[in-house]
């Protein structure tokens, strides 16, 4: 899956337990009629593809939904869902986009003035 967006905001990478579980937050503004303010976490070593981006800046994060179950001490059970990013990428045209100029009106075309019907065509097809 993936969600287009502006960032609005990265956070700083945070560090948990011992044994050094690393996690890093970008929240990412929708582009529609309705915009959505969605929290994307990136884990591990994908916190680092963040180190490149900066609010403002519009983006396409390819994302995982994942869910997990949780009981607490009481017996309860709880569901919990987390959307993680795996890829980041910028939607910022370039210059070279590669898209062709548009055409001018026809009107800015000369007509041909020595134009001879004895010319005969010589092309193959």
């Amino acid at each position: 899956m993936e969600i287009e967006g502006t960032i609005k905001l990265i956070d700083e990478t945070k560090t948990y337990g011992s044994k050094g579980f690393r996690k890093r937050e970008v929240v990412v503004t929708t582009d529609e009629q309705y915009p959505q303010h969605i929290l994307v976490e990136f884990i591990q070593d994908k916190t680092d593809l963040l180190n490149d981006f900066k609010p403002g800046q519009p983006v396409k994060i390819s994302i995982n939904l994942r869910g997990r179950e949780w009981t607490n001490p009481q017996g309860e059970t709880k569901y919990f869902n987390s959307i993680q990013g795996w890829r980041i990428e910028s939607l910022q045209q370039q210059d070279g986009s590669g898209e062709m100029p548009p055409v001018p009106p026809m009107e800015a075309f000369e007509p041909a003035e020595d134009l001879k019907e004895e010319d005969y065509d010589d092309l193959p097809f």
